[in-house]
This record gives C-alpha cells, sequence and structure tokens, in this order.
C-alpha cells in the first residue's frame, strides 16, 4: 500500500517526492543544454568525439539525473533515524561513486576512473549519510570509496568484452537501488512533514559541474597506458 502512495506522491504537490520528477527533467534538460552547447562549440571538431565519448557521456549525464533528486529529497527531511540514515549514506555513496567511475574508467583507464568515481561518491555519500551523523557520514565515505574503485575497475576488465551493454545493464540497476531508496526514504518519514523548502538551484548548480567535469576529463584529461 505504501508504494501506491509513493508513486501517487511523485505527481502531488504537497511533499517533496512530488519534487522527484521535476529534478530529474531539470538536471537532464541543463545537463544536455550545456553538453550541447560544449558539443557546437568545440567538442565537434574533435575527431571520432561522438563514437568514442558519446555513448558514456550521455549515460554519465544520465546518471546524475538519478542520483542528484536523492540529495534534495533528503536535505528536505534533515534528520533521520540511524540506521536509516546509514542506508542513505551507503547507498548515495555506492552509486554515485560506481556509476562516474564505470563511465569514465571506460574512457580514461581505471586509476583516473577510480579518482573522479570516489571523489563524487563520497562527497554526495558523506553529504547525504550526514543526515544521521558520523554513522551515515562513515557509511558514505565507505561506499563512496569502494563504489568509485569498483566501477572503474569493472569497465576496464570489461573493455573486449560487451562494455557498452554491461554499462546500460548496471545503469538500470542502479536506477532500481535508488528508486527504491526514493521509496524508503518516503516510507520513513512519511508521518513527518518537509523541514526545509527550496528550489531547483542545488540540482541545477550540481548537474553543471558533474557534466562539465565529466565532459572535460573524458576528453581532455589524462589516461593510463592502456588508452595510448
Amino acid at each position: 500500500m505504501s508504494l501506491k502512495e509513493f508513486t501517487k506522491e511523485l505527481n502531488g504537490k504537497t511533499r517533496v517526492e512530488g519534487e522527484l520528477i521535476k529534478s530529474v527533467f531539470y538536471s537532464l534538460l541543463v545537463s544536455f543544454g550545456l553538453f550541447a552547447i560544449l558539443y557546437f562549440l568545440k567538442l565537434k571538431t574533435i575527431e571520432g568525439f561522438i563514437p568514442k565519448y558519446g555513448f558514456f557521456i550521455f549515460f554519465a549525464i544520465l546518471s546524475y539525473a538519478i542520483i542528484l533528486p536523492s540529495i534534495r529529497q533528503v536535505r528536505a527531511y534533515k534528520n533521520f533515524p540511524c540506521m536509516s540514515g546509514m542506508m542513505i549514506g551507503m547507498t548515495t555513496g555506492m552509486i554515485a561513486g560506481f556509476l562516474p567511475g564505470f563511465f569514465i574508467g571506460a574512457t580514461n583507464g581505471m586509476f583516473f576512473g577510480s579518482f573522479i568515481g570516489m571523489g563524487i561518491g563520497i562527497f554526495m555519500g558523506v553529504w547525504n549519510g550526514k543526515c544521521c551523523g558520523i554513522m551515515g557520514i562513515m557509511e558514505g565515505l565507505i561506499a563512496g570509496f569502494m563504489g568509485g574503485l569498483m566501477g572503474a575497475m569493472t569497465s576496464v576488465m570489461m573493455l573486449n568484452d560487451n562494455l557498452k551493454l554491461a554499462g546500460v545493464s548496471l545503469f538500470v540497476i542502479s536506477s532500481v537501488i535508488v528508486f527504491a531508496l526514493n521509496y524508503m526514504t518516503y516510507n520513513e518519514m512519511k508521518e513527518f512533514p518537509s523541514e526545509r523548502t527550496e528550489d531547483y538551484t542545488i540540482i541545477i548548480f550540481l548537474s553543471i559541474v558533474l557534466t562539465a567535469l565529466t565532459i572535460w576529463f573524458m576528453v581532455y584529461g589524462p589516461r593510463s597506458v592502456l588508452f595510448g
């Protein structure tokens, strides 16, 4: 029953869950808009840009769009019970580390994919996990650390074995996990009102920063010896 209530709230106007789909839309709109601007200004002059980088940039942008709305949802409630906050920190850190690590690792190698994946995963995991104090922060830190390493390692290990198909599959699975996180957050806090109301500034700002960082690093960043 609560799952049906959650799906109804996704189209509602009274709770933060009603803003989740809009947050995804704004993230995609801003990120793809930035990508289009960069492409026509500079990136289209790079030989073989779309075949080499297009797939991975596309799914990196989709990844940020499904991850970022959870930050707004968690911020709306501020404080969570310990176990819920730990799960929020762990899930956010793992997915936010794994997906960027995977897609950047596929173009730049394991070391650099791990470096960026860990940075993003730890940042988002700690930010979301702090809703329950030090234990949530630790979970976000640990999950971001492991997620970034595992994502980059997986992509490098699959360079010659259906890498793009694996990327699609991993994105779909991660999307289901993030949806479950959004549902869990709602289920834990549905009896409580939102403590903070805000606009889409954080979603837009982080989408721009993460998209720009990802594109720059994939195209112009350092690479391991596997990529020449």
